[in-house]
């Protein structure tokens, strides 16, 4: 079972894609098997001549918080499952997509004031779950880990219906860790070891397996390391890409220079086959050098043009990498989907930062108030997007070193509508 989030911001113009025939003519029957309207009849509105009052009953919540409202109220998950097995009934949907508003925190169950939320389905193996992110008592729900909790549950959901041996076990919101506080230390040992402490939660210590240590559980604690046979230029591309992961993570990290990249290599040859990575870095160098903010918009430019930069191509790379996989076999359908769900992730953080020229034009001017200087939550995700980037060295040196190692797990993603339909 798969999910798809996405943020809209017309929820009328959603409805009517839903309702719709949709892009493909692939639409049948639209119709409403779940939601929670808090009062409004929505099992009334779910038709295709009513459907501006059924936006209107989804967005009266956002109506009311007037100028505070966000630009993107609409969420959207998209759910499908395995093309392999036996489709789900309406009532068995139902009950997925209350699950899924459940673990999201969208509409927590037993909660009065939580968001108003319907489930649309529209095809065979697939729903659509829309919902309105402002609360009735006038609250915005926090989307930040929203798509690491859709694929907990639906993984959960996956073995609960038998498609999996073992259901893996779902975090729980009060489980979840905290934004990090702790000090890392990445040093050089005298026997030739790079090790790393203080990285005693479970997000840290994911981060540093990420990027190539090895993780040791003994008496002595939880330890991270590389092995002493790893290569100088292999330990040192290790220990600062997880520094630059778990920077991007909020931790403090204290880096051995010895270990620093920008100080080991200063040309594009330590790099060998991979230029473009090393065109990356003169522009990240170009970035760190900006000295205004006009200075930082041109360097930006390279990274954020929604036709030619860099995100743009990355995110071509990876959704025809998906493509090219389902083409080449048609049952990797999960490896295909875990490249769509990169691409997703690449797409949301252009969206966040793709119109961000005028405040970038601003930057260094001091008159803003401290509030506006703060980096918004709603970036959190992204840095944690960045937290997760792969490293080429990294990956070299760990196949290398643990030839046994597992593939990363896949995370879902979200993708901002072009149009007010889904995009497939």
């Amino acid at each position: 079972m798969i999910a798809h989030l996405q943020r809209a911001s017309n929820t009328v113009g959603l409805l009517s894609y839903l309702y719709g025939p949709g892009e493909r003519g692939d639409h049948v029957s639209p119709r409403l098997i779940a939601g929670e309207g808090h009062g409004a009849p929505i099992e009334l509105l779910a038709e295709p001549d009513s459907l501006p009052y059924l936006a209107r009953a989804l967005d009266a919540p956002v109506e009311r918080l007037g100028t505070r409202a966000p630009a993107r109220p609409t969420w959207v998950c998209s759910v499908r499952s395995d093309p392999r097995q036996p489709d789900l009934t309406d009532t068995q949907w139902a009950a997925v997509a209350r699950r899924l508003v459940d673990a999201t925190g969208i509409a927590p169950e037993g909660d009065p004031d939580a968001c108003r939320w319907i489930a649309v389905r529209n095809r065979p193996r697939q729903v659509h779950v829309v919902a309105t992110i402002a609360r009735e008592d006038g609250r915005l729900h926090n989307a930040y880990r929203d798509a690491f909790r859709l694929q907990s549950e639906c993984q959960l959901l996956t073995a609960e219906l038998g498609y999996l041996p073992i259901a893996p076990q779902s975090t729980s919101r009060a489980q979840e860790p905290r934004m990090p506080s702790p000090s890392i230390t990445i040093t050089a040992e005298p026997s030739g070891s790079v090790s790393a402490k203080g990285a005693s939660d479970d997000l840290s210590a994911t981060l540093l397996k990420h990027a190539g240590f090895q993780q040791i559980d003994d008496w002595y604690g939880r330890r991270h390391r590389l092995p002493t046979t790893t290569p100088l230029a292999d330990q040192v591309a290790i220990a600062t890409h997880a520094a630059e992961m778990l920077r991007a993570a909020r931790y403090g990290v204290d880096l051995d220079p010895t270990l620093d990249t920008t100080q080991a290599f200063t040309s594009a040859n330590a790099f060998g086959p991979y230029t473009a990575g090393a065109e990356l870095l003169r522009l990240t160098d170009q970035i760190r050098s900006a000295e205004n903010g006009a200075d930082l918009k041109q360097a930006l430019d390279h990274l954020l043009d929604p036709e030619h930069g860099a995100l743009e191509r990355i995110r071509e790379a990876l959704e025809a990498a998906g493509e090219q996989i389902t083409d080449l076999d048609v049952e990797a359908f999960q490896l295909a989907d875990r490249f769509g769900f990169a691409a997703d992730f690449v797409s949301s953080a252009m969206s966040e930062l793709i119109k961000s020229d005028g405040e970038l034009l601003s930057v260094g001017h001091a008159q803003q108030p401290p509030a506006q200087t703060r980096t918004r939550s709603g970036l959190l995700p992204h840095a944690q997007g960045a937290a997760l980037a792969a490293s080429p060295a990294a990956a070299k040196a760990q196949v290398s070193s643990t030839p046994d190692a597992g593939a990363a797990d896949a995370s879902t993603a979200v993708r901002p509508s072009h149009a007010p339909g889904l995009r497939r």
